[in-house]
């Protein structure tokens, strides 16, 4: 519906409610609406997961359209970044969000700081996505209500012409609500437990879950030691588990990402249950370290498998757990993604523990074998050196080129000497390419950072202090802060309005008309930043 026509709708309202509804205005009420247009959590799923779908097959036609987004941990952090994209590229389209449960852990935990090992509350986790949505759902009535402004201002100088262009433009408004990908970690319990929390996050707004093959209870960060999987089944039940709550809540289009962790992981908590030799269960346990037994050496609570008509015992550590076979990562990796994808998964997640096309590639390879047109979301981790890992591979690959690298020692090219070479250079441009490149050879649709904003707090926050609190004083903030601020054209330089405070008004004069108290008159500081 139209701007216009929502006018005429509500003006229809307000005329068969007689005498008692004569002080509403039907263009103030229409703007109030136009202003949400999403009421609840349920209704940005239902168009976020149609953005994703979309975004999908886009993909699949052409690989160079693949997505991105950044972590965020708080809605204005998101709400700025989103902010940002539509001033910068004016369109938030395969722009996407991200939502991690370790800066969860880390930042919004009513514990204080958690490592990520699904110690905090699970209901912070729906709660941020509610608060995201908030804000940009804030972002979207503080620009309509600045076009509203406009469009008064071009109604009193009689320009019929510019108001037309104003609610055209009110009409093709693009929202700075985005898909979510949120990070359910492991489910925190069972498969029901996965199901309530899964309820929680789409109606908070989630259009994309993503839950890793980790033992539950004993959930690592993805970047991390000691990670112990579950066998398959377990897993599906949990994939199973997001769909129905998905399919319960009226988001069919819900995407589910299945993340595995295989590649770090060398331990699992159990023994899979198999019927009969190579169904699933059998080929998990086949990646078991296991020995032989002699029936006569029998010792205390050894446990045992049958393999090819062989009594084994798996390796059992004192921690209760079951030891991989060394370098079976990979074809657990490619066992655990068809697997998922074949039992209701949408995109895979592969865990690895160096940015590297090839070796993620080679694994999509084999994937590919099996599902065809499987797709990634690659966590483009700042648990990765990028500078080291990526000289490195253009040294080693020089190395063995046979091109001289006489000028350079492999063990320190992460100093600064080698900034301006011909090595960091060429290292910098395949960072600069990374994604672009792995969407095209590795089957990545979505690249990510998760932790971004948690590293830029913490650099932003040092500078100013370096400088505050040392002998620039104010004009630490002013030069490095405020300054770049009004010449950046950053919107939060006019800190009231991005609160709410103009949005506020114009509901006061609304609701009371001239006997509005309204806090942006002529005394309001604010005014010094109008030409900012």
């Amino acid at each position: 519906m139209t701007y216009q026509a929502t006018i005429d709708d509500f003006a229809k309202t307000i005329e068969g409610n007689g005498a008692p509804w004569a002080a509403i205005d039907a263009e103030s009420a229409a703007r109030m609406q136009v202003q949400n247009r999403f009421p609840t959590g349920l209704d940005i799923a239902r168009y976020t997961a149609g953005i994703m779908r979309e975004d999908m097959e886009a993909y699949d036609a052409d690989p160079a359209q693949y997505t991105q987004s950044l972590g965020c941990w708080h809605g204005f952090i998101a709400q700025q970044k989103m902010i940002s994209i539509k001033k910068h590229f004016g369109s938030t389209k395969r722009r996407y969000l991200y939502l991690s449960g370790w800066m969860v852990a880390a930042l919004r935990s009513e514990f204080g700081p958690l490592p990520d090992q699904s110690m905090h509350e699970k209901t912070s986790v729906s709660g941020l996505i509610g608060e995201i949505y908030t804000f940009l759902k804030q972002a979207d009535a503080r620009e309509l209500g600045m076009m509203f402004h406009e469009l008064d201002a071009a109604k009193e100088r009689g320009d019929e012409v510019e108001a037309k262009r104003i609610k055209s433009a009110i009409d093709n408004h693009e929202t700075h609500v985005v898909p979510i990908i949120a990070d359910i970690d492991a489910g925190f319990g069972n498969a029901e437990a996965t199901y309530l929390l899964a309820k929680k996050m789409i109606e908070a707004g989630a259009c994309a879950l993503q839950i890793e093959n980790q033992v539950s209870d004993e959930k690592q960060c993805g970047h991390q030691d000691g990670k112990v999987t579950v066998p398959h089944e377990d897993f599906l039940q949990k994939i199973r588990a997001i769909r129905y709550a998905f399919l319960e809540l009226g988001v069919p289009e819900g995407i589910i990402v299945a993340r595995t962790d295989s590649l770090g992981a060398g331990l699992t908590k159990q023994i899979a249950y198999s019927k009969e030799p190579g169904d699933l269960g059998d080929q998990y346990n086949a990646f078991l370290d296991a020995e032989e037994v002699d029936p006569a050496n029998v010792t205390n609570g050894q446990v045992f498998i049958s393999r090819d008509g062989k009594l084994l015992s798996p390796k059992r550590l004192p921690s209760n757990l079951y030891q991989f076979r060394a370098g079976t990562g990979v074809d657990r990796v490619v066992l655990d993604c068809v697997t998922a994808l074949q039992n209701g998964a949408d995109l895979l997640w592969i865990e690895t523990e160096k940015p590297h096309v090839d070796q993620i590639g080679s694994m999509v390879d084999r994937i590919r074998e099996e599902v065809p047109n499987a797709k990634l979301v690659y966590n483009n981790s700042p648990s990765f050196n990028w500078t080291l890992n990526f000289r490195q591979q253009v040294y080693d690959a020089w190395q063995e080129a046979g091109k001289d690298v006489s000028p350079y020692e492999r063990d320190r090219l992460m100093s600064v000497d080698y900034d301006e070479t011909e090595l960091g250079i060429e290292a910098d441009e395949k960072i600069r390419t990374f994604q672009a490149d792995a969407a095209k050879r590795a089957g990545i649709f979505h690249h990510l950072i998760t932790l971004p904003t948690y590293h830029t707090a913490a650099l932003s926050t040092d500078n100013l202090a370096k400088r505050y609190f040392g002998e620039q004083g104010m004009l630490g903030y002013v030069e490095q802060v405020q300054r770049r601020e009004i010449r950046e054209g950053i919107a939060c330089v006019k800190h009231q309005n991005m609160a709410g405070s103009d949005i506020g008004d114009d509901h006061k004069e609304y609701f009371a008309g001239e006997a509005a108290l309204k806090a942006g008159g002529k005394d309001n500081t604010m005014n010094q930043f109008a030409a900012a």
